[in-house]
């Protein structure tokens, strides 16, 4: 099972409840980065290029809390920077899991296997850890040798003491698919809970702008690498909604959805989408009520997001397409493990 079933319903809930209140803009998932700190340099990564009096912040825990609240999202993705640097990290945890939000805390594998004593398993609660191939690929992607083993030995001791635990994988240009099919194959051995995978796309801070995938070299890329999958030939345990999937295909046609995952971190709530810099509000009402959204999406003809299929402004349009009758089945195949 890749979707928590608990979650499936609660999310399903909250979808229905936000479009009887009428209500046309919500958030799905927040993106809450507590700080921008990390223990790699990524190439296709912009965090650490914050100045250094920025990298030296981190958010509160009652920053964060209030964030959570003023937000309303069901979902909490809480990325960085590297968030098991946070000295209160476990504080932070227990506050989302204590207002019962479904947390994915995002790390690089690094300090996982010696902070899960500070943690304990529960269903609002997932390790992501980030992992974008076999262990050459992944160490070249990261700037660092030994990152995968490391990576891989603490999702084992993750799952050896009852955490849930997700894979997080961004594909880049020149992927092989062979390459990333072995990968898929690699992480059913190590019995995670789910793998989510995401195009590159430019960020614009990113140190490396030559790996970043067009919508087009998009689609024929995951066509060839679910192939498989979509022919039934691999049951590789995805943590996503199907329909996302079919839209990385071209099987869907959706526009984004800006204000499904909203950011907030040190600097406020970022406008509108943390691929893009183009500053902060300092609260979500002001996200809201202040942003053009007609000037962001591929159909608004925004450059920046001509080539945009990021999980993080679509998967909000696959949840919303998702409430369909004729797609519910579909929808629902992904908690029980179906294609």
């Amino acid at each position: 099972m890749a979707v928590n079933l608990q979650q499936a319903i609660d999310i399903g809930k909250y979808l229905v409840t936000q479009r009887l209140k009428g209500r046309k803009r919500f958030p799905l998932v927040l993106m809450l980065e507590p700080l921008f700190r990390c223990n790699l340099a990524c190439t296709g990564c912009g965090k650490i290029q914050h100045p250094k009096e920025i990298l030296k912040q981190n958010l509160t825990p009652e920053q964060c809390f209030t964030a959570v609240e003023e937000c309303g999202a069901p979902v909490v993705s809480i990325p960085g920077g590297e968030p098991l640097l946070h000295p209160q990290i476990d504080q932070i945890v227990q506050g989302l899991i204590e207002r019962k939000k479904y947390i994915y805390l995002c790390t690089n594998g690094l300090l996982l296997e010696k902070s899960l004593d500070k943690f304990q398993p529960s269903p609002y609660l997932t390790f992501s850890v980030h992992l974008d191939g076999m262990r050459e690929l992944h160490d070249e992607c990261v700037d660092r040798k030994g990152v995968f083993d490391i990576a891989v030995k603490a999702i084992r001791a993750a799952k050896a003491k009852g955490f849930r635990v997700t894979t997080n994988t961004t594909i880049f240009e020149g992927t092989e698919p062979k390459d990333m099919q072995e990968f898929f194959d690699f992480l059913k051995t190590l019995n995670t809970d789910g793998m989510m995978i995401s195009p590159g796309y430019s960020y614009e801070w990113a140190p490396d702008q030559d790996h970043f995938l067009h919508r087009e070299q998009t689609r024929a890329l995951f066509r060839e690498i679910l192939a498989p999958y979509k022919a039934g030939e691999k049951n590789w345990n995805f943590n996503h909604n199907p329909l996302f999937l079919d839209f990385l295909t071209g099987e869907k046609d959706y526009e984004c959805t800006p204000w499904g995952s909203p950011s907030y971190s040190v600097l406020g709530w970022q406008k509108p989408c943390y691929l893009l810099n183009e500053g902060y509000y300092s609260t979500f009402n002001e996200l809201l009520a202040k942003t053009d959204w007609s000037q962001y999406g591929q159909k608004s003809g925004n450059p920046k997001c001509a080539d945009c299929m990021v999980h993080c402004g679509y998967e909000p349009t696959a949840a919303m397409d998702a409430m369909q009758p004729q797609n519910m089945a579909r929808a629902l195949s992904s908690v029980f493990g179906r294609n």
